[in-house]
């Protein structure tokens, strides 16, 4: 909002003599932003006076219209008249202008000199808007009201040396969108004397004036209404108001739409005007129609929600989108004269959805969906009463239609320690008493001390004791808030579970994995496109009430979707081997479907147990998942040979990396699932749970994401591979005595993965066993169709001696026996 100094000077006396860098530094403590300090008008001109034009005189024989004038620009002496050239037709003989005479500065440095030219002596400008600095207007001069004292400094007039402070109010603090307001914070921060500009008498009764209906008393609870006639509502407006109204950002229009948008500013109540004769009543507040439209102020026909739109209608049509904008129709024209002012109170969650709907950020908008004090509509028809009448003439009704029945803060029981808990300050009762007092609340004191603070009606974000306790903080000063460091406890180090995190983040980093970072968003579409089922878990999505765009609008339930979208960016902007790894939250809704709503836990107190478990109740599953994708080479080609591409067996060697360094116990068998490749995927096991998968992606899967071929990638479920860890670390038992090593090859069937033929040679070898490994794959006709060759080297050694033989042959051969009686195994010879 652009606040002129002046006009907070005016409502709060007691800032005369403050600069405009004061105010600033005040409404800054108090917690209102101010984005910049402006002068209204350019900083360098000087030299102006008012005048009036006396004759015009219409120069011919020239390509474009050229005047000479007589302008007055004093009542009296010698140079009172002068001779003016000038292009501009938009002024007539009577009219008060703006004149530079020779010697005044204009903006850019710009001196004016008595010159001839077109044959006459021009003796000074008549000065155009955008010619003082004070807009981009420039199809003629700038004609002033004739209340404009002839003569007068017209940079004292027009205020072009005047301050405007440029803020940005709090979301939730409509009332800092008004130089009421405004005033108020500044006079409490100042402990000075304030006159609220709202506290005026008005001058109607309530009653059966124009007839109003509200269909919908949720999202309009009241509506009031006062009929003028005989006004010259198309009229000009004083001129001091166009210069408030101008620094303030808005342009003068006609006296009635001046006097709602200076009524709108000073009280932060939006007004609007009706023209009375285009009006059949009764107007009706009610929600919108299958196939309503409406053409607003801004010449545009919008098509209106059913259901949702809040309209003002009358008897035979839409006037407005409640809160928002009016309609063309009933706008008031040169020909109105008999004028219906309204000021009403719109729900905000209404305004501000319809605002967005519709792309229509109003004055009004910025208000209501900020909250307005639904107290203000009596206040602001009495003003702008007063106001047109005292400048277009005609009357009033002693008869206004006052509807509805506003809804205002309830009491919020609260006590002084309290409050001095919450912000860490010992607040005597009094102090506490008297900043709430300032904002605008009825303090109650009981019996027990406690107190019971009723907010004021423009303040409905006052809900609870810590609303109370910021209030009394930000007036007293965030500065006098002492920096006390809390005591530190005596720290223990790190748990087992951050141990393994850890470690498991670093061994991947040092196995060449960068760590990505994405947003826990993703779209419904990317899940189709992975191809996944519809009873998939991961289709288990959690909408979010605001999200960020259409393609962000749940919570994650797998991680791939950012992590490959990281990948496909790096590799688009020329990273060719590229291998990442992300860890985080996914969400899921439960399997049943169904949580339970989320309590509002209170702020004063600390919550139950059964408040927090009623809270972790309605929260979505959120287990800890971590990814890893693989694109190019994972060895580099050079002079030392051919590199390698990455494959299917680095993301299950990653996830084997994994979980080593967790010290989990784990199987990895083939299996099938998307985005996976059928064929090249492997699940893992862990206590016989499924916890991830591992693997080539599908071709169509990287051809719709944008990924290079092959892309391998795996996803673990880390908080179950963390929970089943061992939970002490042990180091390995080293046998002082050799090993013993022996080969064997087993023919089985080709479905037969290699890690079952392994786990059962492992439960056949016995404790012997040190270690075991896959040296051979071999398919052939030697081996036969349908069949493969597994050869494994079988490492054996005992803690108490040197192993003969006959020992290991004796544990080979059971190991075999295992693997034929469990898979099928035959020993080649």
């Amino acid at each position: 909002m652009r606040v002129p100094l002046s006009w907070l000077v005016e409502v709060l006396p007691s800032l005369d003599g403050r600069s405009p860098e004061e105010v600033a530094e005040r409404l800054i403590a108090l917690g209102v932003e101010v984005d910049e300090i402006e002068t209204t008008g350019a900083s360098d001109v000087d030299g102006l006076v008012i005048g009036e034009v006396l004759e015009i005189e219409e120069l011919a024989g020239f390509k474009k219209p050229i005047r000479y004038c007589r302008v007055r620009v004093a009542a009296s002496g010698e140079d009172a008249v002068r001779g003016i050239v000038c292009g501009a037709t938009n002024f007539a003989v009577g009219d008060r202008v703006v004149v530079a005479l020779p010697g005044a500065l204009l903006p850019g440095d710009f001196r004016i000199t008595a010159r001839t030219t077109y044959g006459q002596t021009s003796d000074g400008m008549i000065c155009s808007a955008r010619e003082l600095g004070l807009g981009d207007e420039h199809s003629g001069i700038m004609v002033l009201p004739p209340s404009a004292e002839l003569g007068a400094d017209a940079i004292v007039t027009l205020g072009l040396h005047e301050a405007v402070l440029v803020t940005e109010p709090t979301p939730d603090r409509g009332y800092q969108l008004s130089v009421r307001g405004l005033a108020r914070e500044l006079a409490a921060a100042a402990d000075a004397g304030y006159a609220d500009p709202a506290a005026v008498e008005p001058g109607f009764t309530a009653g059966a004036g124009f007839p109003i209906v509200l269909d919908d008393p949720a999202a309009c609870d009241r509506f009031t209404a006062r009929i003028l006639r005989g006004v010259n509502a198309s009229g000009s407006s004083p001129l001091w108001m166009q210069t408030r109204l101008a620094r303030a950002g808005m342009r003068s229009i006609s006296l009635a739409v001046d006097v709602t948008n200076y009524v709108t500013l000073l009280l932060g109540q939006p007004m609007h005007a009706y023209d009375l004769n285009l009006l059949a009543a009764p107007i009706t507040v009610r929600r919108a129609r299958a196939g309503e439209t409406l053409v607003t102020l801004d010449g545009v026909e919008r098509t209106l929600a059913a259901g949702d739109d809040l309209l003002i209608t009358d008897a035979e049509r839409i006037q407005g989108i409640a809160g928002v904008m009016g309609g063309a129709h009933s706008e008031v024209s040169s020909s109105t004269t008999d004028l219906l002012l309204e000021a009403a109170h719109f729900d905000p969650r209404v305004t501000s959805r319809a605002m967005r709907r519709h792309g229509l950020l109003t004055e009004a908008g910025r208000r209501f969906e900020r909250g307005v004090d639904p107290e203000l509509p009596p206040a602001a028809i009495e003003i702008a009463t007063r106001l047109l009448l005292e400048y277009g003439g005609g009357t009033a009704e002693d008869i206004a239609t006052d509807v509805g029945e506003p809804r205002l803060p309830g009491g919020v029981p609260t006590d002084h320690r309290r409050i001095g808990d919450l912000v860490g300050v010992e607040y005597p009762p009094d102090t506490v008493i008297h900043r709430l007092e300032q904002v605008g609340a009825r303090v109650l004191v009981q019996e027990d001390e406690s107190l019971e603070v009723v907010p004021p009606s423009w303040r409905p974000d006052l809900l609870e004791t810590a609303d109370l306790a910021e209030e009394v903080a930000r007036l007293e000063g965030y500065d006098a808030i002492p920096s006390v460091l809390p005591p530190a406890p005596a720290g223990r180090g790190l748990t087992a579970s951050q141990r393994r995190r850890r470690a498991v983040a670093r061994a991947l980093a040092h196995g060449g994995a960068v760590e990505n970072r994405s947003f826990p968003f993703h779209s419904a579409e990317v899940l189709d496109r992975f191809g996944l089922a519809a009873a998939d878990p991961r289709r288990r999505l959690v909408a979010l009430a605001n999200p960020l765009s259409a393609e962000q609008a749940y919570l994650r339930t797998t991680l791939l979707p950012g992590t490959l979208a990281a990948l496909a960016r790096n590799v688009g902007r020329g990273a060719e081997d590229v291998v990442l790894f992300e860890t985080g939250l996914v969400f899921r809704e439960p399997a049943t479907g169904s949580r339970p709503p989320a309590p509002v836990l209170p702020g004063a107190r600390r919550p139950t147990g059964d408040e927090l478990a009623a809270l972790d109740a309605a929260l979505p599953e959120q287990p800890e998942h971590l990814a890893v994708v693989f694109a190019g080479a994972v060895e580099p080609s050079g002079w030392w040979g051919p590199g390698r591409a990455a494959s299917w067996a680095d993301a299950v060697d990653a996830v084997r990396l994994v979980l080593d360094t967790a010290g989990a116990e784990y199987t990895l068998r083939a299996a099938e699932q998307a985005p996976w490749h059928p064929g090249r995927c492997a699940e893992v096991l862990v206590d016989g749970v499924v916890v991830g998968h591992a693997g080539e992606l599908h071709p169509q899967v990287c051809e719709v994401l944008g990924l290079p071929r092959r892309t391998a990638a795996a996803e673990l479920d880390l908080g179950a591979v963390l929970a089943a860890a061992r939970d002490e670390a042990t180091a390995p038992a080293v046998s002082a005595f050799p090993p013993a090593s022996q080969d064997v090859a087993l023919i089985v069937d080709a479905t037969v993965p290699a890690a079952r033929v392994e786990a059962e040679l492992r439960a056949g070898a016995g404790d012997l066993l040190e270690d075991i490994r896959l040296f051979d794959v071999f398919t052939g006709p030697q081996v036969g169709e349908g069949r493969k060759s597994l050869a494994y080297t079988l490492r054996f050694r005992a803690p108490d001696r040197t192993l003969t033989v006959e020992e290991t042959t004796a544990a080979r051969d059971s190991a075999v026996g295992s693997a034929a009686l469990a898979v099928g195994a035959v020993q080649r010879a």
